[in-house]
Order: C-alpha cells, then structure tokens, then sequence
C-alpha cells in the first residue's frame, strides 16, 4: 500500500465541506463533475429499467445492448469499426485504466504517463510494480506532449503509453499530426497506447478529436477509454467503459469476474438511453462550457500574477501562478482557507504543476464570477503586502 498513490481531488473536497460545516462560504472548483443533471431521458429508462425488474447480475461485460450501442456510437464517431464483444462496460473510466494497467504491466515495465496528468495513471502503475516516466506537458506547448521528446523516454522496457486528448488537468488537445507522429512511435517500438478519451466531445473553436485507434496498424494495439460521467452529467452513475483489441478481450474479462463481476444493471439502462436518444442536452452542455471557459480564462488573466491558457477541450484551466509569489500548493491552501475558493494545487498532477494550479469551470457562471472576485482581492491584497 506504501507504493500506490491517490486523488487528491477527493481529499480536497472533504476539507472544503468541513469548512462549509462551521458556516463558511465556499466555491467548489477542484471536483471534475459537471454540475447539470442528467438529462431526463436518462433517467426515466433507468426508473423504468428498475420498474420492470432489472435488478439482477447483468452479463459481466455488460448488457449486449449496451455493448452494441457502444460499438456503433465509437464506429459513427471515432471512424474505425467495433465489434460489441471488443467493449467492456466498466465501474468508470478508472476500470479501464486498472484493467489495463494490471494486464498489461509486470515489475520493471515502464509506463510513460502525462505529467501533469491525471493522477490515477501513476498510482497503479506503482501499485503493480511497473515504473512511471513522465512525458512533461508545458503550456508553451499549448499543453500538447512535444513528440520528439517523447521518443528519447522510450527504452526497451517501456510497454505501455498513456495519451489523454483532451486532457485532464489542462484543457489541451493533440493535434491529428501529433497523434499521427505518436501513431508512428507506437509501431516502430511495439507500444500498447492507453487513450484516455473521456472529454472527447467537449471541444472548443473548432478542435478536432483523432482518436488515435483509428490510425492504420493502431486499432489492434490501442485500448480506447471513454465513459458517460463527462458528458452526460452521469457522474454518480458510475459508468466508463473500454474499446480493447481482440488479444485483451479474455485479461478484461477475467479482471471484471475477479473486481466487480458486472455494473449495476439500471445503471446501464439509461446509458444505453444516453448514446440512443435525443443528445440535444451535450449540446447545450458544450456551449455552456465555452462560455465559462471564456469567462475564467479572461478573468483569470486580468489578475495580477496569473498567466492562464484558453484550453481548447474538457472543462479546467491550468493557470501558471509564479508571479503571485507562491507555488500553486501555496496558493491552493491559501484561496481555500482565506478566500473560500476550493481549487487543485497543480502538484496533485505532477511535477510539471509546481508553478500551477487547476480550476473547475463546471460550475455556474455566477459562482465562477464570484469566484475571480475573490482570487482577484486575494492577489491585490497579496500585491499590496509585497
């Protein structure tokens, strides 16, 4: 247990509610949940799912429904053909990572993990024994790994290669020519890609998504990540699941029957209403975001001491906040405690953060302004003590 990591985001948020507990206002911008509900679609076929008695073990990879929605939603919109029996329905998208990682990995084996990152990568890398080499993710890269930087971590020993686009916790997005590069890397060294594609359609100003399975010779060595807490408000739903190449089909099913031996029945009933039905509400949802994307990126920069890049995917700004004086662990502690504003030292995501820290905009535009006004008197009162 010495070795395996953990979220912080978790053990922030339980800070935060203490504070809220002795009467304390506070603004929660470290959690990565969307604040919308779940369409109401969603949520009338799980009640109807329950009503009609689905409250049993599914199949442990789950519902061939929802295994044949899965495998046409991918196919319409990531331009590469899947079967059902390639997709596993999961606890999350951390099963995805897990299964992989503990199928994949043996002691010694390295893993080249984004750095920052989300954190989950790292840990159970370290928990099977594996070792985790970071590729650094800059914002004078626009938040995108630099590819040539990239093939110099590869050694003999690396098996495995994770890429999240758009990622967590910047906001950025790979180029189709940097997937088309890293595609290339991947073959030329007989890599295994994790694709972390959980944000993939909460895109801004035109930001294409390429998944990098749909590349030729890709498809049979990347296993796709994707889940329904992101884009459809499903968070407590508990749902992700897994694109994975023929030779992986029997590990993931082994790991589901020995973890969890299948995901709440219902739960699945209304994920299957989520890829069929109406997807007016992600719509919505995506325009929503960009604007308050716009509105912490502009604010956050009006400020002094901070530098924030306008992020071209998912729902969080990495600002770079060295001109305040503080490191962004410094900084983090201090906005919660002082100014009631809750947010990520960029430290919980890697080494790269030092200088950083990450916000959440998925929360209301009025909240988000408060918000800027708080970190806003906090940085001019600090300025005005320097």
């Amino acid at each position: 247990m010495d070795s395996i990591g953990t979220e912080s985001a978790f053990e922030v948020a339980a800070r935060a509610r203490a504070l809220e507990a002795t009467g304390r206002s506070i603004i929660h911008l470290q959690i990565g949940e969307p604040d919308f509900d779940t369409p109401a679609n969603v949520r009338a076929a799980a009640k109807r799912a329950i009503d009609a008695g689905m409250t049993h073990y599914p199949p442990f990879a789950g519902l061939p429904d929802l295994r044949a929605a899965i495998a046409a939603d991918t196919t319409a919109r990531r331009g590469f053909a899947v079967e059902p029996s390639n997709v596993f329905v999961t606890v999350g998208g951390k099963g995805v990572m897990v299964y992989a990682i503990m199928g994949l990995v043996d002691p010694g084996d390295e893993v080249i993990v984004p750095d920052p990152g989300y954190p989950i990568y790292d840990s159970i890398t370290r928990f099977v024994g594996g070792i985790s080499v970071p590729i650094p993710i800059r914002m004078e890269n626009d938040f995108r790994l630099d590819v040539d930087e990239l093939a110099t971590l590869i050694t003999p020993r690396t098996k495995l290669l994770v890429l999240n686009s758009p990622a967590n916790p910047t906001g950025g997005v790979l180029t189709p020519g940097d997937i088309e590069r890293i595609a290339e890397l991947a073959l030329r060294h007989d890599l295994v890609v994790l694709s972390d594609e959980i944000y993939s359609r909460i895109l801004y100003d035109g930001a294409e998504h390429v998944s990098i399975a749909s590349l030729p010779g890709m498809q049979e060595r990347t296993i796709v990540l994707d889940g329904f807490s992101k884009t459809y408000a499903m968070t407590g739903w508990r749902l992700g699941y897994a694109i994975v190449p023929d030779w992986l089909v029997r590990t993931y099913g082994q790991l589901i029957i020995n973890t969890i031996s299948g995901v709440t029945a219902f739960a699945q009933a209304g994920a299957i209403e989520a890829l069929r039905g109406p997807q007016d509400d992600v719509e919505a949802t995506v325009v929503e975001f960009n604007a308050r994307r716009d509105l912490i990126v502009d604010g956050l920069n009006a400020i002094p001491g901070f530098r924030c890049h306008r992020p071209q995917g998912a729902f969080y700004v990495f600002p770079e906040i060295s001109g305040t004086g503080m490191t962004g662990a410094q900084l983090a502690d201090r906005l919660l405690n002082e100014s009631g504003v809750c947010v990520l030292a960029g430290t919980a995501f890697g080494g790269v953060g030092t200088n950083h820290i990450r916000i959440s905009y998925a929360n209301s535009r009025a909240n988000l302004t408060e918000a800027l006004a708080r970190i806003r008197a906090f940085a001019e009162l600090g300025a005005s003590v320097r």
